[in-house]
């Protein structure tokens, strides 16, 4: 497996657990936590593998998007 791969996957992954958290505490359809997801600047920097944040945990990610949502 590619190093490109790995990231992708760990990106992926983060971004279904985000998706999963939302929707358990906040009790959203799918469709509306995947839209929160993909529109914040928490996803942007998911995508910037230079950055690093894909390598995080699930749930340290989730607190950066809830005090993005916050905001």
């Amino acid at each position: 497996m590619t190093a490109q791969v790995q990231k992708d996957f760990l990106v992926n992954h983060i971004v279904d657990k985000l998706t999963e958290y939302l929707v358990t505490d906040n009790s959203l359809e799918l469709a509306d936590a995947l839209k929160m997801v993909y529109q914040s600047k928490t996803y942007q920097q998911l995508q910037d593998t230079e950055g690093g944040l894909y390598s995080q945990s699930a749930s340290y990610v989730y607190e950066l998007l809830q005090k993005e949502l916050k905001r």
